[in-house]
């Protein structure tokens, strides 16, 4: 907090000086006795030292290691009068990047790279300013800050590795798809460079691990561009190298410069990438009844609850990394349970009589939990395919615990189950056209699933082809299913408080689409900025604007708000009517109760940690007032690791919030729960068995959808 304390004490500095129309030039012109002196004395070499890894890692891709460039594309830096000249124009570059130049010799595309910190944009632009036969004065980190405050990029979440997709979306997506490498149909098509089958092996568990969160199994492209034979076939086996390497010119991480992929790993990724990509397996019925099994069948479960704990304040907590979820007693702060799960729980989803808990993992398995047990154990599982992120059971009235319904990333499909002891009953396929180009998409995965209040509905998320099905489940054996075109790369999403508007982001097409679940019909597309990621978003009522639904951003700083009243404030229904600042970028959940007047947003996947190891809360009576920061993963007295926070979570009377604080796998994690009146620290759960905390279900909150 003193670094950082500092730091924006010498912005600030920057910043007044910065007020003239020539400041930044200015400042950036100034070599004052003081910084002449500290060069001398050798600051110039430790940060030339510096800037010759950093500049490894993050620009020989495009200038190669020697600085001399690519032909007609990337400009060369060796011997450069740019570099050692216009100092200012050189600092807006790397932190806003530039399409091609400003004489058109060179037309590749320098992404921003804003998301680094001033001291290393400091350091490789030293590097660059005296390397190769140029020479100039050492850069400082009040030099960058004064660009950076200038042109509006104070938050490095914002900073672009890939073109189009900021450094908090990039933090999110690029995760290992679990498919299994056993199953996986290897495919090497004509013309591609000699690879044997154990080579083939290796890429494709390297490509899953690394690659395919970004890239899609498929390599369609997704976040990261297309890595199909007709893209990589023409750029040959020595530019893939290069690229996987260095980083590739859209901004890809240098997988070798880094230590992560050895130069024999990378050589034989870049020939698997001119094959065609294997085939992961289809996953029908037939392979999901395989798998399905009735441990305790219910007619051998209690019909009462066999301990005296409140059910209704019970969390699932997901443990990322062991492939387990915690039952966390909300009273007492007990650990109840650990209970074995799928890989990597992505939410977990309580019945709507709040006796069951559905979990799903990355691997697709979902897992019922009976929290009546003592113990709460599973009482049934199945997997719905390889990959998957999505879980939801019925609510209407009538139907309540009925059904469970499960959407897959692989194969693109969701899955209607019994909801007493998850029997797979119907498979149905997502693939389909694009609702904007109408372009078939092979691999449209299925994001948010809610469940209808207003009918027999599940509300269904197509997330690359931006499809909202409306699945109605009242006759499984004739299903009707509402086709809404809404935007593409459809992601999470809640109701609003009256439960009959479903709002939900489009996140790269940085829309909020509103579903009115009871006309079933497109109520308004709504444009936000720097790709919104609400989870289930905040209901709140804003002392101007009445009845809103509130979504934090992982591009931006910005905290949006949607009026939701359509008939108490009709000038303000399905409009942006207010935007507070947040902390920063790389927010992935905000949280409000109907019980508080806070607004909680956290911001895990920034790239200053002391960003993303504290969380923001506004007064909800008091919001142009600003926010209050708390230093949760301080409270929590951890060793080292990321310690980052995420996803705050009220207990079902609405006065504690929690919050994970998430560390590494080896590393030291816990759970920290704060008043939320006093804001103050009231409890810390850690300890063995608190691994890789992430989200966080209240089973009264989520049974309500209260948020």
């Amino acid at each position: 907090m003193i670094a950082r304390a500092i730091k924006s004490y010498i912005g600030l500095a920057a910043l007044l000086v910065a007020a003239s129309p020539f400041a930044c030039g200015a400042v950036l012109a100034q070599t004052t006795p003081v910084h002449d002196a500290e060069a001398a004395a050798g600051t110039k070499a430790a940060l030339m030292a510096d800037g010759k890894a950093l500049y490894a890692t993050h620009c020989a891709a495009c200038h190669r290691p020697d600085g001399s460039g690519m032909a007609g594309v990337f400009p060369a830096l060796a011997n450069s009068a740019y570099v050692t000249r216009e100092r200012e124009d050189v600092v807006r570059t790397v932190l806003e990047g530039r399409a091609g130049s400003p004489d058109s010799q060179y037309q590749g595309i320098m992404p921003g790279m804003g998301y680094l910190e001033d001291e290393q944009i400091a350091a490789i632009l030293t590097y660059v300013g005296n390397a190769w036969g140029n020479e100039t004065a050492a850069f400082n980190i009040a030099q960058i800050w004064a660009v950076r405050a200038a042109s509006g990029l104070e938050d490095r979440a914002e900073g672009q590795r890939h073109t189009g997709a900021s450094e908090g979306e990039l933090r999110y997506q690029g995760a290992p798809s679990p498919i299994p490498l056993d199953e996986v149909i290897a495919v090497q098509g004509f013309g591609g460079p000699a690879l044997s089958e154990a080579e083939s092996a290796t890429a494709t568990q390297l490509y899953f691990e690394r690659c395919a969160g970004c890239h899609g199994v498929l390599r369609k492209g997704a976040t990261g561009k297309a890595l199909t034979p007709a893209e990589t076939k023409p750029k040959g086996t020595d530019y893939l190298k290069a690229m996987i390497t260095y980083g590739s010119p859209a901004g890809m991480p240098n997988w070798g410069s880094s230590g992560d992929l050895s130069d024999t790993e990378i050589d034989i990724l870049a020939r698997f990438l001119q094959h065609e990509p294997p085939a992961p397996p289809e996953f029908g019925l037939a392979e999901i009844r395989a798998s399905w099994k009735v441990l305790v069948p219910p007619e051998q479960r209690p019909s009462r609850p066999q301990h005296p704990r409140n059910v209704d304040n019970f969390f699932s907590v997901t443990l990322r990394d062991s492939g387990q979820v915690a039952i966390i007693d909300g009273d007492t702060k007990d650990i109840v349970s650990i209970v074995p799960t799928g890989y990597a729980v992505h939410i977990s989803r309580p019945s709507a009589s709040g006796r069951y808990m559905y979990t799903i993992g990355r691997d697709a398995k979902v897992d019922m939990i009976d929290l009546w047990m003592d113990p709460p154990q599973v009482v049934a599982e199945v997997k719905v395919g390889l990959e998957a992120r999505s879980v939801e059971t019925s609510k209407y009235a009538g139907y309540e615990d009925k059904f469970a319904v499960a959407g897959a990333y692989w194969p693109p499909q969701f899955v209607i189950m019994d909801g007493a002891n998850l029997e797979p009953l119907k498979v149905v396929s997502t693939r389909g056209m694009t609702v904007d180009t109408q372009e078939y998409h092979p691999e449209p995965r299925v994001a948010a699933i809610v469940a209808s209040h207003e009918h027999p509905d599940f509300i269904i998320n197509v997330k690359e082809t931006g499809h909202i099905l409306l699945v109605d489940y009242s006759d499984i054996a004739n299903l009707t299913v509402t086709d809404i075109s809404a935007a593409r790369y459809l992601h999470d999403g809640g109701w609003d408080r009256s439960k009959r508007y479903f709002l939900t982001a489009a996140n790269q097409s940085d829309k909020i689409a509103v579903v009115d679940s009871r006309d079933r019909n497109l109520e308004a597309l709504v444009d936000v900025e720097k790709i919104p990621h609400p989870g289930r978003g905040a209901n709140l009522v804003d002392p101007a604007f009445g009845p809103v639904w509130v979504t934090s951003a992982l591009g931006n700083a910005n905290v949006t708000f949607l009026g939701t009243d359509p008939e108490g404030h009709p000038q303000h229904a399905w409009k942006v009517v207010r935007v507070l600042q947040g902390q920063g970028g790389g927010s992935l959940f905000v949280k409000a109760h109907p019980e508080s007047n806070s607004l909680w947003v956290d911001s895990p996947l920034n790239p200053d940690e002391a960003i993303s190891q504290s969380v923001a809360v506004f007064s909800i009576d008091k919001l142009d007032a600003g926010y209050e920061v708390l230093p949760i993963a301080e409270w929590a007295e951890l060793g080292p690791g990321p310690k980052r926070i995420v996803q705050p979570e009220f207990n079902a009377a609405g006065d504690e919030v929690w919050f994970s604080v998430w560390s590494g796998q080896a590393e030291e994690s816990a759970i920290v729960v704060v008043d939320d009146k006093t804001r103050r620290l009231k409890h810390v759960i850690k300890g063995p068995q608190i691994i890789t905390p992430t989200g966080k279900f209240n089973v009264r909150n989520t049974v309500n959808d209260v948020y």
